[in-house]
């Protein structure tokens, strides 16, 4: 079972910049690889992830602004789509607008996330791309980071760090009393 931790993120101006621009690519690709899964479907065949994440490399290629946000970020778009596809069915997954959803993507390789604590209140976290960023501490981690994601709430920026944790006790099927 994975439980996460979720913390306000303090950006400058060019960091929430490239977070704005990172959320509107992940949003376009999840839109036109939804709208490609679907011509697929209405052909009778399947587009899963593999074939799209081949044609990814090509179309960043071919178009530059793909190339401003990690591949890594686009790439776990991708496996989202293609997860959310497989349980509910390709015509059942909405599109993201830009008016309706909040922007986020996430860093999927938490190898490449460094964390360190740099004051009682204050926390930094190292990303692909955006660097090191300030992050209110309000809570410890709570175990090793696997991953980060990067959301926007309102005006407000949030991290949060998914993490491997036990199951409570009574959730396992046994009684918790003795």
């Amino acid at each position: 079972m994975l439980a996460g931790r979720r913390y306000r993120l303090e950006l400058t101006d060019d960091q929430a910049e490239l977070c704005e621009t990172f959320g509107n690519i992940c949003r376009s690709m999840w839109n036109t690889a939804l709208e490609q899964r679907r011509e697929y479907r209405r052909r009778g065949a399947w587009m899963g992830y593999v074939p799209q994440a081949a044609e990814l490399a090509e179309a960043k290629r071919e178009f530059s602004w793909l190339a401003d946000a990690p591949s890594h970020v686009l790439q776990q778009t991708l496996r989202d789509l293609d997860r959310v596809c497989r349980e509910r069915g390709t015509f059942k997954v909405r599109w993201r607008s830009r008016w309706r959803w909040s922007p986020s993507f996430r860093f999927p390789a938490g190898n490449l996330i460094t964390v360190e604590r740099i004051g009682r209140k204050w926390g930094r976290v190292k990303l692909p791309k955006l660097g090191w960023v300030r992050f209110r501490w309000s809570r410890p981690l709570g175990g090793e980071v696997r991953s980060a994601t990067v959301t926007r709430r309102g005006r407000h920026w949030l991290v949060s760090f998914p993490h491997g944790a036990e199951a409570p006790r009574g959730s396992r099927g046994r009684n918790p009393r003795p």
